[in-house]
């Protein structure tokens, strides 16, 4: 049994990387560890089921004299300043850093590891050798990301770190340069869609779908000019999420005359998206950068086809021709010919949506789990 500490921010809204922290967290628990998890924002955590056994704590990073004291005098002396909240950012990170920090001083040696799971997080305990030698980074976003502090100056000290967790191939890669021991190990999908062991595809329905945030990088406008040039045929497409785009896409739909055929159904809960996954045919990708890609495995799990541009870096490590077709970063055209192939060839389809099905079957949790017991029992107290 080892002690185990997950660092993140908040479980207070919905989040993937709180989500997959929170399955990985309740996994462990089931294994006897005894685990805890510190979250760096007050309130209540409660959004993603945690299992009754694990102990959290919250700490109130905005409570910091940074955010208190130094922001305000921002916002009342620097209102035209454009850099205005870059700045304020800058100090809550600092901030969150300095509480994070004095927490982790007085409590690091009642855990035998910790895992952090965001790169700010992991870049601020890296600095703290004593503490970065029993942490591991659980990377969930794409590496380039970062900027020149956290990125450029401050990952360099990952080098410190017991180890450095990747969810996809690229990021083992680029890590390595840093640190000797790198893995890669998938996120653990976990309910409600590790339950599904049998699909009825006679009852699936002609709905193409989309999940996720509605904003630029997601690159839904992208998806709509593709579906207004092809035959749709009985096909609707629906798409579920909210986001900063959520008005302009609207207003593109209407444009383009496609209300009949595209329906925004905006955020719903997990075990209604899962029932519309289920429903669904063909699962539509068109993000401009991705880290991994977890709704596309949400989407195996539930027998779609996939359709996804190859954006850097996760649909190429889950994409190949047993669930569907990784189309060339922003060719248009060839998306299109691939959506237009499967809406006219059902039976294809049926096919692909099958095998798809089956492919699902690597990326349930064991495997994951496997990977992380043999990187917890190496582990020495």
């Amino acid at each position: 049994m080892k002690k185990i500490l997950f660092v993140y921010y908040q479980n207070i809204h919905p989040g993937g990387v709180s989500r997959v922290m929170i399955n990985l967290a309740n996994e462990l628990c089931d294994k006897d560890h005894q685990v805890s998890i510190l979250f760096l924002m007050e309130g209540q955590n409660t959004f993603y089921e945690i299992d009754h056994r694990i102990k959290t704590h919250t700490l109130n990073s905005f409570g910091h004299f940074g955010v208190q004291k130094i922001n305000p005098l921002f916002d009342k002396y620097l209102k035209k300043f454009p850099y205005r909240f870059n700045l304020k950012k800058y100090i809550f990170d600092f901030g969150q850093w300095d509480v994070m920090s004095k927490w982790l001083k007085n409590n690091h040696q009642n855990y035998d590891i910790i895992i952090s799971s965001w790169y700010k997080i992991s870049s601020q305990i890296a600095v703290n050798k004593k503490i970065a030698n029993k942490t591991f980074a659980w990377e969930h976003s794409n590496y380039e990301v970062g900027g020149k502090i956290w990125g450029n100056l401050l990952r360099r000290n990952y080098k410190n770190l017991k180890g450095i967790i990747c969810i996809n191939k690229a990021s083992v890669d680029y890590y390595n340069v840093f640190n000797s021991n790198v893995y890669l190990i998938p996120n653990i999908i976990g309910e409600p869609f590790e339950s599904i062991m049998n699909i009825d595809f006679e009852s699936k329905k002609d709905q193409l779908i989309y999940v996720g945030r509605l904003d630029r990088e997601k690159n839904i406008e992208s998806l709509i000019k593709i579906i207004s040039q092809i035959n749709l045929k009985n096909f609707q497409f629906k798409i579920i999420g909210e986001g900063s785009e959520m008005d302009n896409l609207k207003k593109q739909v209407e444009e383009k005359g496609l209300e009949s055929k595209i329906i925004f159904t905006g955020r719903l809960p997990i075990n209604e998206i899962k029932s519309e996954l289920l429903k669904s045919k063909i699962f539509l990708f068109t993000s401009i950068n991705e880290a991994f890609g977890m709704v596309l495995l949400e989407a195996m799990f539930c027998g779609n086809a996939l359709i996804s541009y190859d954006c850097n870096y996760g649909p190429s490590d889950i994409i190949n021709q047993n669930n569907g077709f990784l189309i060339p970063m922003n060719n248009e055209k060839k998306f299109q010919e691939s959506l237009q192939n499967l809406i006219n060839k059902p039976d294809l389809l049926n096919e692909l949506n099958q095998s798809s099905f089956k492919e699902s079957v690597k990326w349930r949790k064991n495997k994951s789990l496997i990977q992380w017991d043999k990187i917890i029992n190496s582990i020495s107290l």
